[in-house]
């Protein structure tokens, strides 16, 4: 594939690429806001193709199977899918939240102290909300009080 087509293509997760920070380039500048919305559009992508993958594939594999074992495994197979698909539509949501927090320049600052979330902490997770110390702290508290 040509260099000049590959660039004009979105961003997948599968073929990301990290941005490359300029020396004193300034944080969350135009750039950085337009690869992290790429990146997000492309995971809600490739999210949202999954449920369609996951609706066809419940059509087409949905049979009423007259022995009760075979039944209760569709059955359990697709309570599974379900599932994931359900925690798959509450991260859909927060990259919808996350593009948001982008258009409104709210975003790769932390909720808790205000300080740089960080390129490299975004893009192992583009929702992040939290610094690295922030939610270190909140997990730490989290075991504390969970047991």
């Amino acid at each position: 594939m040509p260099k000049s087509a590959k660039k004009n293509d979105p961003i997948t997760l599968r073929d990301f690429t990290p941005y490359k920070e300029k020396k004193g380039e300034e944080y969350m500048n135009d750039n950085q806001k337009e690869h992290f919305k790429a990146l997000l559009f492309s995971w809600k992508k490739e999210l949202m193709e999954e449920v369609d993958r996951t609706v066809s594939h419940m059509k087409d594999e949905a049979a009423n199977f007259p022995d009760p074992a075979d039944r209760a495994s569709q059955e359990e197979e697709f309570s599974l899918e379900l599932r994931t698909r359900d925690r798959e539509r509450k991260l859909i949501k927060k990259i919808d939240s996350t593009l948001e927090l982008i258009e409104n320049d709210d975003y790769g600052w932390c909720d808790t102290c205000g300080v740089e979330i960080g390129i490299r902490r975004l893009e192992a997770r583009p929702t992040a909300t939290q610094c690295i110390d922030c939610k270190t702290l909140d997990e730490i508290k989290e075991k504390q009080l969970g047991g």
